[in-house]
C-alpha cells in the first residue's frame, strides 16, 4: 500500500491538476466556443498551430487525448508502486489501442495508427503491427491468437464479438484489482465501477435493440456478464471467529439491470416505473408517442458518473479512490473537449454541442 507521503504528494498533484481542467465550473468556459482556434487557444495558450480546418482537428484532438494521458501518468508515478486499480485504468488506453489496430486489420491497412503512450505500463507491442502474434505474444491479450490469426489478419473475424470480449477482460481485471484494497482505499473506486458496469450494459441493451433490432438471445450475447463483490469490511482481528458476525461481503451481478430491460417495452414508459435506472430514461412529451433514446440514456447516465466521481473525489483526500475519480474526471474532460472538437470542426457553436450531450452547465 502507498506511503502517508506518496499519498499526500498524488493528491496535491491531482488537486493542482483538476483546478486547471474542464471540469466544475470551468467547463462553461467551453459553451462559448465557436472555433476550433478557439479551443486551441484556449486549451493549448502555450502553442500556436495554423493549420487548414481538417487538419487542425485530427490534430486537436491527438493533443487533447496526449494531454489527458499525461496527466493521469505524472499522477499515478507519484507512487513507488502504483495501486493495481490505477494502473489497470491506466491501460485502458492500451486496449483501445488494441482495438483500433484490430479496426485497422479488418480494412486491411498496413500502417499502424496513432498510438497513445502510457510509458512503462504498455504490455502490447504496438511497433510490430501489423504482426499480431509479434505483438500480442506473452502478454494477456494472447488469447486472440488461439483463434484463426489469418482470418483476424484478413479482416474475416467477428470484430464485434472480439470487441466485447476485451470490454469484459478489461472490467474484470478492474473489478479484481479491487480486492486488494480495503476501506477507504475502496469504497468510492468499487461504488462508480459497479455502477458504470451496469449503466454501459444497460446503454449497450437499448442500442441493440433499437439500432440493430437485436432480440433478447442475442443482446444477451454483448453483454458483460461480470459478478462482483462488494461490503468488504475490516473485520476486527481480536474477535474470535464465532463471533464476527454477519457476512463480509456479497456478491452483485453488474448485468441484472441490462437483463431486466430486456422484458420491458421500448415503446411504453409506464412498464418501466421501478426499473433502477428508469430516472435516466428520456421523458414523456404531451401529444407524443414515447419511444426509449439509447443516446438520451447515455447522456443521462455519464452526467451522472461525473458526478459521482466529482462529488467523490472532494470527499476522502489521500485514499486510492481519489486518485480513481481523479482518472475519471481526466477521461470525463478529454472526451467532452474531443466532442467540442468535433463539433466545432461541423460548424456547431459550443453552446449547441452542449445542448446535443445534455451536459449541464
Amino acid at each position: 500500500m502507498p506511503d502517508a507521503g506518496e499519498r499526500a504528494y498524488a493528491y496535491t498533484k491531482a488537486c493542482g491538476i483538476i483546478g486547471k481542467s474542464f471540469v466544475g465550473r470551468r467547463i462553461s468556459a467551453l459553451s462559448g466556443l465557436r472555433s476550433l482556434n478557439e479551443l486551441d487557444r484556449l486549451v493549448f495558450p502555450e502553442l500556436k498551430r495554423e493549420l487548414p480546418g481538417r487538419e487542425l482537428l485530427v490534430d486537436l484532438e491527438g493533443r487533447i487525448v496526449k494531454r489527458a494521458v499525461g496527466q493521469i501518468l505524472s499522477v499515478i508515478n507519484s507512487y513507488a508502486k502504483p495501486p493495481e486499480l490505477l494502473v489497470r485504468q491506466l491501460r485502458s488506453y492500451e486496449y483501445g489501442d488494441l482495438k483500433t489496430c484490430l479496426h485497422y486489420l479488418a480494412g486491411g491497412k498496413k500502417t499502424p495508427p496513432a498510438l497513445c503512450d502510457i510509458g512503462r505500463f504498455r504490455t502490447v507491442r504496438f511497433e510490430a503491427f501489423p504482426d499480431l502474434a509479434a505483438m500480442l505474444t506473452g502478454t494477456e491479450f494472447d488469447f486472440i491468437l488461439a483463434g484463426n490469426i489469418k482470418a483476424i489478419e484478413t479482416g474475416k473475424f467477428d470484430l464485434p464479438a472480439l470487441e466485447t470480449e476485451l470490454d469484459l477482460r478489461y472490467y474484470t481485471a478492474l473489478t479484481k484489482s479491487l480486492r486488494h484494497l480495503l476501506g477507504e482505499d475502496r469504497a468510492f473506486a468499487e461504488r462508480i465501477l459497479a455502477e458504470e458496469i451496469s449503466l454501459r450494459n444497460c446503454v449497450w441493451a437499448f442500442r441493440l435493440r433499437t439500432y440493430y433490432k437485436k432480440d433478447s438471445a442475442e443482446t444477451k450475447k454483448h453483454l458483460m456478464d461480470i459478478k462482483m463483490r462488494v461490503g468488504l469490511e475490516k473485520i476486527p482481528g481480536d474477535l474470535p471467529a464465532h463471533k464476527r458476525e454477519g457476512p463480509r461481503e456479497k456478491k452483485i451481478a453488474l448485468a441484472a439491470e441490462a437483463l431486466e430491460s430486456l422484458e420491458l417495452p421500448l415503446d411504453a414508459r409506464a412498464p418501466w416505473r421501478f426499473w433502477r435506472w428508469e430516472k435516466f430514461l428520456n421523458p414523456e412529451k404531451p401529444g407524443e408517442m414515447w419511444q426509449a433514446e439509447p443516446r438520451y440514456f447515455q447522456n443521462a447516465a455519464s452526467e451522472y458518473l461525473y458526478q459521482l466521481a466529482i462529488h467523490c473525489f472532494h470527499n476522502m483526500p489521500f485514499a486510492v479512490s481519489t486518485v480513481f475519480c481523479y482518472i475519471k474526471l481526466k477521461q470525463f474532460e478529454e472526451d467532452l473537449l474531443t466532442s467540442i472538437a468535433e463539433g466545432l470542426g461541423l460548424g456547431m457553436p459550443g453552446r449547441d454541442v452542449f445542448e446535443l450531450l445534455e451536459v449541464k452547465l
